[in-house]
């Protein structure tokens, strides 16, 4: 093969692995590179104002494919200003494929202006991390990485580019890159084992993950949860792993406090967990939430994460769509008629709970989010995609925009702020079909607000909803816990948690970055708001007032 310079059949490899679209912020290091990314057909570079706003974008691109997204960081400083939103990609199992130069080999024993240890810095917060050293390894060492990200359990991975070794010619063959299947079934044994542990439960309940999304296992999950009349409770979960409507669906333990998510599983008798890990809480119980005898399955590709935390009686490390289909096939058969009338009987006292809950919903309570939200709901009859950093909002969002379809929303995840708006723009991009509304409080929206501008600049018709509180109220309501806990008498909150002054004006800086935007104050306001949102073309941003 032709010898070119690496740094142009680099880009012929990310197009042989559908890396079509690179998120970034440019730097000198890197500047040959992307002079061959500039002159390049068919390979498309979005510019973002600063890294984290980069990296947030990524995700969301990845989140809203389903595949891999493409991520460049300049050097060791471009990486830093990274590294919190890729922790969250890396919680989340979002595949990112996260490139950065350096000056170059010949220059390490310098230790001059931005040197530094790139491969050490990525390594906390990447499934895998290397540095090129060799150009006759650069698409080799591309092509591992890409494997690795998308093999579960996914996440972001990191190559170093340094600029010396990327001039060089290369001759390597451009190959798509080698995902390995993971849609492996467990064995007849194992299931019949799970069955076995789970049919005898009177109080069952499943706590499902991500995992479930990645494998396409709602279905499956539905099937068995009816089957056991099981409740099912989300762990560590940002996609739609069971539709919001589903009588079972019990909602999220939470991710805070672990004795909020023993209080809702303590009484279960027999668990099934698929797909994620437990517990994901800050603050998470250290003995076994489970009580005493309690039968625990665990069904994850993760092997590191079935019983990482509290022992199971048998876990599976299988596909959870292989999983579940062969668990309810042998519940099928071998349920007893008293074992199916006792989960038909609990199914049926959910189903009605849920039917006597919406009767008493009645009329929203006329406040400006609340009138935003429902006149949103009923103008796109629901047809939208969520990116939900709404925090303490979430629960009113997720009221009139329930999560019901895959794909349709995606909530934040991992605990670093600023996902949300960059989040939006990079579903957007990749589901240009779609509406999508990004939500996001008016303290996590200040994180990456720039990605307004890249939005703008590219032509992304994304749609952004800031729900301001004036305060990091997430903080608030977690204080108090602590000193609840405590006994601590009740007192102001710590004025670091205050946002209200000076003022932000979201709608002005939305239009000082090439975005429209207007405030809504009352809640008349709102349903205009969002007639002027949906018609606007091009990003749009809603300052709601709470």
């Amino acid at each position: 093969m032709e010898a070119t310079p690496g740094r142009e059949r680099l880009i012929e490899q990310f197009k042989a692995d559908g890396l079509n679209v690179m998120f970034g912020n440019p730097g000198t290091v890197e500047q040959g590179f992307l002079d061959a990314v500039d002159a390049a057909e068919d390979f498309r570079y979005v510019l973002a104002l600063q890294e984290t706003v980069a990296a947030g974008i990524a995700d969301g691109y990845a989140r809203a494919t389903g595949g891999a997204a493409l991520l460049q960081l300049h050097s060791g400083v471009g990486l830093g200003n990274g590294i919190g939103m890729l922790y969250q990609s890396l919680r989340g199992h979002t595949p990112l494929v996260v490139v950065a130069g350096d000056a170059g080999v010949r220059y390490d024993a310098m230790d001059a202006q931005m040197a530094s240890d790139l491969v050490a810095m990525a390594r906390p917060v990447t499934k895998y991390a290397t540095r090129v050293t060799d150009p006759r390894s650069v698409l080799r060492t591309v092509r591992r990485a890409v494997k690795i990200a998308l093999t579960p359990p996914r996440g972001p991975v990191f190559v170093a580019l340094p600029m010396d070794v990327l001039d060089e010619l290369n001759s390597e063959p451009v190959l798509p890159a080698t995902v390995p299947l993971t849609d492996v079934a467990p064995s007849p044994a194992s299931v019949g084992r799970a069955a076995e542990l789970l049919a005898s439960a009177e109080r069952p309940v499943v706590l499902v993950g991500d995992g479930v999304a990645l494998s396409g296992a709602q279905r499956e999950l539905a099937a068995v949860a009816e089957l056991l009349g099981a409740d099912v409770y989300e762990v560590d979960s940002s996609e739609v792993n069971i539709a919001a409507s589903h009588p079972l669906r019990r909602g999220q333990t939470g991710h805070m406090f672990g004795p909020h998510s023993k209080e809702l599983i303590g009484d279960a008798d027999g668990v099934l967990i698929v797909g994620t890990y437990v517990f994901p809480e800050v603050f998470p119980e250290l003995e076994s939430p489970f009580r005493a005898g309690a039968k625990v399955v665990h069904i994850d590709l993760n092997a590191y994460e079935i019983a990482k935390n509290h022992p199971v009686d048998l876990g599976l490390a299988a596909d959870p769509r292989q999983a579940l289909r062969a668990l309810a096939g042998v519940l099928e058969r071998q349920l007893t008629p008293q074992r199916r009338a006792a989960a038909a009987a609990r199914l049926d006292v959910r189903t009605r709970e849920r039917v006597r809950a919406a009767g008493a919903a009645g009329e929203d309570d006329g406040t400006p989010m609340a009138v935003f939200l429902r006149t949103l709901a009923e103008r796109t009859g629901g047809d939208l995609i969520v990116f939900d950093e709404a925090l303490t909002t979430s629960p009113l969002v997720t009221r009139y925009l329930p999560a019901e379809r895959p794909g349709d929303y995606h909530l934040t995840r991992g605990g670093s702020l600023g996902v949300g708006f960059p989040g939006a723009v990079g579903a957007k991009l990749a589901r240009p079909d779609r509406l999508v509304v990004g939500f996001a409080g008016d303290g996590g929206s200040m994180y990456t607000y720039q990605a307004l501008w890249t939005a703008a600049r590219h032509g992304i018709d994304a749609k952004f909803v800031v729900c301001n509180n004036r305060k990091y109220r997430l903080l608030d309501d977690n204080i108090a816990q602590y000193w609840r806990e405590r006994d601590i008498p009740e007192h102001g909150f710590p004025g670091s948690f205050d946002l209200s002054h000076p003022e932000i004006d979201f709608a002005g800086l939305a239009r000082s970055l090439g975005a429209g935007g207007m405030r809504v104050e009352k809640p008349d306001e709102a349903v205009a708001a969002v007639g002027r949102m949906l018609s606007h073309p091009g990003p749009f941003l809603v300052d709601v007032q709470i």
